[in-house]
């Protein structure tokens, strides 16, 4: 993928005049933000574009023919296409530029009328005439912007461009491919000037024609800039962005509409984005630490889901991956584990795959629920060690499970050497990964296995299993896909023809 930088046009990275007395880390946007009225900000940030902008708004310093801003609601795509056309059609009075929507209501709604279209990117200078029946913008030097509807890929041929703005493009109509022909008779059309380019701003959505640029950037010819719905906190509503994070961010919903993921579907994979989300429930709250010690002990007989006091949640990141969770004690109102369990997916070597550790838990009604995954990245085997000995013991689990098929004695020292009364299960695997997780996927769609939260780098990697063996997902191997088998394994399919275990 393509890296981005940005021109230095003031001396330092672009816009920096607005961050060089920051205090205690914090951008002076911010705190602008707090000292400054909407209506004050909203005119700073109108005559002042290239300073207040952040840098994923800001077009590319290297060479590209293409841009591609894929960011949550709010994160203010709107307003860099708009001022990109506006710094275009300035400096350029040959410009031909293109914008084009999913239909014309949103061209003319959006791109050029709205609160942050073309014409409200130009204050204190002359407008572009806009001629509405004629689909028309035209700039006092020449440079000229027509309006497409991409649901009228036909329109798209014959006329040339040197420049384009393409909105929401993962929201286009593809029925009978309209979005994909609209983007090709586009591209066509890219042919004055020096150097023709194209602006993509959207939301990102799995279809086909937002897997074309998503293609181009593994291939170094599209420039990616990502971004967050929170990355435009001090512009938005306080209140809006709390109501958007407690209501979505435990959920696929919120990774692509507020942190702007790309949540692609592979065909023939053994989990889909819709069956996780149907499993999905809301998540435990979380600590900052492990290990904590609560007022009251669970109870003997089981361990209770529910009341008692507990630090909420962070508002972000909006991913509870790597969150700390409160012990099983603390949970869920009226329900019971009758087990917990920590299982390993150890790595090969410190400089591979990732160390997959997953925590699950069984009720008493036999359903499980996915409590946390607590995988670490590039750790040395006492690394990875302490953080299963950390998860066991802020979980309370009664079993911790490792695959022991590469280097069998020396992952039970290494946990050993971690915590030397770890109440150990060493597993061999017998079968590959894609045919211990079949049994397990069945198990998701008779809807006894429950995820407690999100965990977005484990539910892409269990996307990536394919049926009938492979794996199409992120990464060389699915590491935490293989420790959530391995658990769920344990607690639901005891003498099933699991695979041979050993415990120590």
């Amino acid at each position: 993928m393509a890296r981005r930088k940005h021109r230095d046009s003031h001396g330092g990275s672009r816009g920096s005049w607005l961050r060089r007395n920051s205090e205690e880390g914090e951008s002076d946007r911010e705190e602008l933000a707090r000292l400054l009225a909407p209506h004050e900000l909203a005119a700073l940030g109108s005559y002042y574009w290239e300073g207040w902008a952040r840098d994923a708004q800001l077009p590319p310093r290297e060479a590209w023919r293409t841009w591609l801003i894929g960011a949550g609601r709010g994160f203010g795509k709107t307003r860099a296409g708009s001022e990109w056309v506006r710094d275009v059609a300035r400096h350029d009075g040959n410009a031909r530029i293109a914008l084009v929507g999913a239909n014309l209501a949103e061209v003319r709604n959006v791109m050029v009328e709205g609160d942050a279209g073309v014409l409200a990117a130009a204050p204190g200078a002359l407008p572009p005439i806009y001629e509405p029946s004629l689909r028309k913008l035209t700039w006092e030097n020449g440079a000229v912007a027509f309006l497409y509807s991409a649901g009228e890929p036909e329109s798209l041929r014959g006329p040339q461009h040197s420049h384009a703005w393409c909105d929401e493009i993962a929201k286009w109509d593809n029925s009978n491919e309209r979005a994909m022909s609209a983007w090709n008779n586009l591209q066509l059309t890219m042919r004055l000037g020096e150097q023709p380019r194209v602006l993509a701003t959207t939301t990102p959505r799995a279809n086909p024609l937002m897997r074309r640029p998503m293609e181009g950037a593994k291939a170094g010819k599209v420039v990616v800039a990502r971004g967050r719905t929170t990355d435009n906190r001090s512009v938005l509503p306080a209140d809006y962005l709390a109501a958007m994070i407690e209501q979505f961010q435990a959920s696929g919903f919120g990774r692509q509409e507020l942190d702007g993921e790309l949540l692609d579907t592979i065909d023939g994979a053994l989990w889909t984005r819709a069956l996780l989300e149907r499993c999905r429930i809301a998540p435990p709250p979380t600590i900052s630490g492990m290990g904590a010690i609560f007022e009251t002990p669970p109870p003997a007989s089981g361990r209770r889901l529910g009341g008692g006091p507990g630090v909420e949640p962070e508002p972000e990141p909006i991913s509870q991956d790597n969150a700390h969770p409160l012990p099983p004690s603390r949970l869920r109102e009226g329900e019971w584990y009758r087990r917990i369990v920590v299982a390993v997916d150890p790595p090969t070597s410190a400089r591979g795959d990732a160390c997959g550790i997953v925590v699950a838990g069984l009720l008493t009604d036999g359903t499980a629920h996915v409590l946390a995954d607590a995988s670490v990245e590039k750790a040395s085997p006492e690394r990875w060690a302490r953080a299963v000995a950390g998860a066991a013991a802020a979980w309370e689990a009664d079993r911790v499970v490792a695959e022991a098929n590469q280097g069998g004695a020396m992952v039970e020292s290494v946990l050993r050497a971690a915590d030397i009364h770890l109440p150990l299960k060493l597993v061999h695997a017998s079968r590959g990964k894609v045919a211990r997780a079949e049994p397990i996927a069945a198990l998701y769609e008779a809807g006894r296995v429950r995820h407690a939260g999100l965990f977005a780098a484990l539910e892409d990697q269990l996307c990536g299993l394919m049926a009938g063996g492979g794996y199409e997902g992120p990464g060389r191997s699915p590491d935490r896909a293989d420790a959530l088998v391995w658990a769920l394994t344990e607690l639901m399919l005891k003498g099933r023809g699991e695979p041979r275990v050993r415990s120590t």
